[in-house]
């Protein structure tokens, strides 16, 4: 997958493209990616055009995680077969673009789109001005087609980036999983930690996720690791390590069943598939065995081994 984050001097012939900030991948996003997609097979070269990082970091003082660092929406995109994925820079003079402008300087001049798939809400350009219906109406002037799409819905709710973020505060991996339609993960290389878990008996992979990275609430989830493809079950924790000296930023250290090799330096994904319990503080190490004891029986319930 051809990627573009930094310079904007590009031209893509024949393009089948689709538009919005595309934060998490959920399933509501995946009706527009797999339209996009299924045009290849007529030709077109499928792009996603998104920002870089979430256009409302520039529009508030408080900082926006993401579901999705771009680092594993990349990895999704290109897991899925997106041909490019363009991530332009959102600064004030992208802000203040017109819509009429986007469309032609970037949508016809840079992409050479013919297809545009987007979402029926979708709004972009100075003031979010420009709409589904401006599209459209350019249509017959520069020769595309635009195709829009209804929000995809899930228990009586809009699936959107912002009901996910909700419960994702939660704690409510089941729900969130179901809109993503994935596993929810964190991606990152295995650190060096402390090594408590080993003298506990239960050694442990450390990861600190990505700065930029929307996290659920400290504690304990079951949870899945893939490492190289292959999937193992195991429990995660989320948080500080309270009880063998607080850290300052919150890591993902996690415990897998049957397994003992040495991951220092690798790149895995953490999948969580429910929350059990809050992150604790305890007044020993035997007090924190007994409960991570506690914690893996749980997992091994969950998975049945």
């Amino acid at each position: 997958m051809k990627y573009i984050s930094e310079n904007m001097d590009f031209k893509l012939k024949n393009t089948a493209v689709t538009l919005g900030k595309f934060d998490g991948i959920h399933r509501g996003h995946r009706l527009l990616i797999d339209e996009v997609l299924s045009l290849k097979g007529q030709g077109y070269t499928s792009v996603m055009f998104t920002f870089l990082y979430h256009p409302y970091n520039l529009l508030s003082d408080n900082e926006v995680k993401l579901i999705f660092t771009e680092e594993e929406k990349r990895a999704r995109l290109e897991s899925l077969g997106m041909d490019v994925l363009i991530s332009y820079p959102f600064t004030n003079d992208t802000k203040n673009i017109q819509p009429e402008d986007f469309i032609k300087d970037i949508l016809v001049n840079k992409l050479d789109v013919k297809v545009i798939v987007v979402g029926n809400d979708f709004r972009f350009g100075k003031n979010r001005r420009g709409d589904v219906e401006m599209l459209k109406a350019m249509e017959s002037v520069y020769g595309y087609k635009v195709i829009a799409f209804e929000k995809k819905r899930w228990k009586d709710t809009v699936i959107s980036s912002s009901t996910i973020r909700d419960e994702l505060a939660k704690g409510n991996m089941e729900d969130v999983n179901e809109m993503l339609g994935q596993p929810y993960y964190i991606h990152g290389k295995v650190l060096h930690g402390r090594k408590i878990g080993r003298t506990l008996g239960m050694p442990t992979t450390n990861l600190t996720p990505n700065t930029y990275k929307l996290l659920p609430p400290s504690g304990v989830y079951v949870s899945r690791t893939i490492i190289d493809g292959i999937s193992y079950p195991g429990m995660t924790n989320i948080g500080y390590k309270p009880t063998v000296g607080a850290e300052e930023f919150k890591g993902v250290e996690t415990y897998m069943y049957d397994f003992d090799g040495d991951l220092y330096g690798q790149e895995i994904d953490v999948e969580l598939l429910t929350y059990k319990r809050q992150e604790l503080k305890f007044n020993s190490l035997e007090e924190l065995k007994f409960t991570m004891e506690e914690d893996l029986a749980i997992g091994r319930k969950y998975f049945g081994i």
